[in-house]
């Protein structure tokens, strides 16, 4: 990885309403795609693969840049699914076969084989890339210990609870070690906190195991699952902001909010990933406007539902297009 040494991660203007940002992924380029192939075949080697990744890592930065986003982020052109690319370099896990996640996406279950450990940076050289090439701020983007434990086989621990716990820990040290590169916002997604509320505790126990003594503007994502079975004891998990998914359940979350109030920074998802359907700025605005009526423009976020990375490249940039304009809009009336 070229250039090693990073610039301290800027933070955007305290005067900003509505920063614009999204949950991590974009879409992967069939260029991108075709290399991993041909590493598979032995036909490149990893350092042409590598070479690759990293532009394609600037494309997405640029990419960010020119449709005006405030927080960027890397775009993930590196990483496949969010589970087993963090236990694929963490000590203990074995990656076993495909398992289905939902729809027709796959991942590769990690398999607990021993005692879980940080034993090196997982994402810091890659932030420190993203970073040195923007002068916005990158947002380092990790999985979460509850969601890690949750899609992983246990054969070694025997509690739930030991495992998150002892992800929670090697987590804390990845995040540690990005703050140290000067990361200043980092994202901790946690999808599975929301399908199991009987473990909320859990959840709240494994994140504190994270952000404690964290030096950084800390987010989680959540998305898909019985959100009134865990509200209002969602905002006890230790972060900062929550960017969630509004979209895809037409809203629904805001008036949950409204019978409870939401106390913490929202990023608000006003488009959705799992549709092929580019909504128009219009409904985008109606959707921030929704927003605005239970949360304060000084704690709200822009961004979609989730990541990006099941969406064409043409289909994202056209979604992100009108999500900058109907931010643009509503911040004029503001």
């Amino acid at each position: 990885m070229s250039d090693g040494a990073a610039s301290p991660s800027p933070v955007l203007d305290p005067g900003l309403l509505l920063p614009l940002s999204t949950i991590g992924s974009f879409p992967k380029p069939e260029r991108l795609t075709k290399a991993r192939a041909a590493l598979s075949r032995g036909e490149i080697s990893p350092d042409e693969l590598r070479r690759i990744e990293q532009e394609e890592t600037v494309a997405c930065i640029r990419l960010q840049e020119a449709l005006g986003l405030d927080v960027l982020v890397d775009g993930e052109m590196y990483r496949g699914d969010m589970t087993a690319y963090f236990a694929e370099n963490l000590e203990g896990f074995r990656i076993s076969g495909l398992v289905r996640s939902y729809g027709n996406r796959y991942y590769r279950k990690p398999v607990v084989m021993g005692p879980v450990r940080w034993s090196r940076p997982v994402t810091v050289e890659w932030f420190r890339f993203a970073q040195a090439r923007t002068g916005k701020p990158v947002k380092a983007i990790l999985t979460g210990p509850y969601t890690m434990m949750d899609w992983s086989f246990d054969d070694h621990y025997g509690s739930r609870e030991a495992l998150a716990m002892a992800l929670a820990e090697a987590i804390h040290q990845e995040a540690m070690a990005l703050v140290e590169a000067g990361a200043r916002y980092v994202q901790i997604d946690e999808p599975a906190v929301s399908v199991r509320p009987d473990e909320i505790d859990l959840a709240i126990r494994a994140m504190a195991g994270v952000t404690g003594g964290l030096e950084a503007r800390t987010i989680t994502h959540i998305c898909y699952g019985d959100f009134p079975a865990i509200y209002p004891r969602l905002l006890d998990l230790p972060v900062d902001q929550f960017t969630l998914e509004l979209s895809n359940s037409d809203l629904g979350l805001l008036s949950l909010f409204k019978s409870s109030p939401f106390t913490k920074e929202l990023g608000a998802g006003v488009f959705d990933v799992h549709t092929h359907a580019i909504e128009p700025v219009d409904v985008m605005q109606e959707r921030i406007r929704a927003a605005l009526a239970v949360v304060p423009a000084s704690r709200l976020y822009i961004n979609p539902d989730c990541g990006l990375k099941t969406r064409s490249p043409g289909e994202a940039e056209a979604k992100l297009r009108n999500m900058v304009e109907a931010t643009r809009e509503v911040r004029r009336t503001l």
